[in-house]
């Protein structure tokens, strides 16, 4: 129903909004929001937070546009080069996520300080590998990759991405795993008496946290067909307030990885609609900021009523 409503008051302000080329573009931004969002609607339901997904995202593309432009400078097949491109991303949400879950199992900070320090290593050393600037030497089968549309909507990474979107929904709602961090979420004490691993299991999720928001990462290097230091910036707002308007809880136990992907529909939908009415990028932040404070507050007063 909101969405709805929202695409006929964006349509009317702007008809280009309403057309197949609008759709395709809403599509690939909604793609790599969606992947950070499942990762984070794994983490907020065992009760944390990672605040350092668009970090990582913007340090993994950057990693993969270094690997395959030197690479493919030193003569070796594009398809390889790619490929090596892809496993360093992979690689650097992995580290990340490991980084992450043992400050928050071993060295016991609250999610909100490790994932705050991570972003802000993540985001110094993307910085400083790139000097600021972006990794442009792409070869032209990145593009092609990132670019092919498919029924002018679908690409091979938007439907990488909703593969990856199935899986973890059936991960979560229908395997131990998924069944272990709502446990956690719902009462980490009674998790431990039942014989969970709690700290294992955090491990895995902010692992899982991680390597999302690596391969939303290498999204937006194929579609770019380079690597921003800028890219990913405020990623972690848009993953959060996709999951928390999907019906994610901020206080943990409760959330759906589908309707995490709605919600990043929606985030996707209001920001580009925004683009087009022509509002300023700081405003658009701030229309973010407003939907989490909504949703959290609708779930807020449904609490109420359901204890009431």
């Amino acid at each position: 129903m909101v969405f709805a409503i929202m695409v006929t008051v964006f349509s009317i302000l702007n008809p280009r909004y309403f057309s197949t080329a609008s759709f395709g573009n809403i599509m690939q931004d909604f793609a790599p929001v969606m992947l950070m969002a499942i990762g984070q609607t794994f983490v907020i339901i065992t009760g944390g937070i990672d605040l350092s997904v668009g970090a990582v995202l913007g340090l993994s593309g950057v990693s993969a546009a270094l690997t395959v432009r030197a690479t493919t400078a030193n003569g070796i097949d594009p398809g390889l080069s790619i490929a090596a491109g892809i496993g360093t991303a992979l690689l650097v949400g992995v580290l990340v996520g490991v980084i992450n879950g043992l400050l928050v199992t071993r060295v016991n900070l609250a999610p909100f300080i490790a994932t705050l320090a991570t972003m802000g290593a993540c985001m110094g050393t993307t910085l400083v590998v790139t000097g600021g600037v972006q990794i442009a030497g792409a070869p032209a089968e990145v593009v092609q990759i990132g670019n092919t549309r498919y029924l002018d909507v679908f690409t091979a990474p938007l439907l990488v991405a909703l593969v990856i979107l199935v899986v973890a929904a059936v991960v979560l709602s229908k395997t131990r795993f998924g069944r272990h961090t709502y446990a956690i979420g719902s009462n980490v004490f009674a998790a431990r008496v039942a014989g969970i691993n709690v700290k294992r299991h955090l491990m895995k999720v902010y692992v899982l946290g991680g390597v999302l928001a690596s391969i939303a990462g290498l999204f937006v290097y194929f579609r770019l067909g380079s690597g921003s230091p800028a890219s990913g910036r405020g990623g972690e707002l848009q993953a959060i307030a996709a999951a928390v308007i999907g019906g994610v809880s901020l206080m943990g136990g409760l959330g759906r990885v589908t309707g995490a992907a709605l919600g990043a529909l929606i985030t996707a939908s209001v920001l580009s609609g925004l683009i087009l009415i022509g509002v300023e990028p700081n405003a658009q932040q701030i229309v973010v900021g407003a939907l989490i404070a909504v949703a959290v507050a609708v779930q807020g007063i449904g609490r109420s009523n359901a204890g009431s």
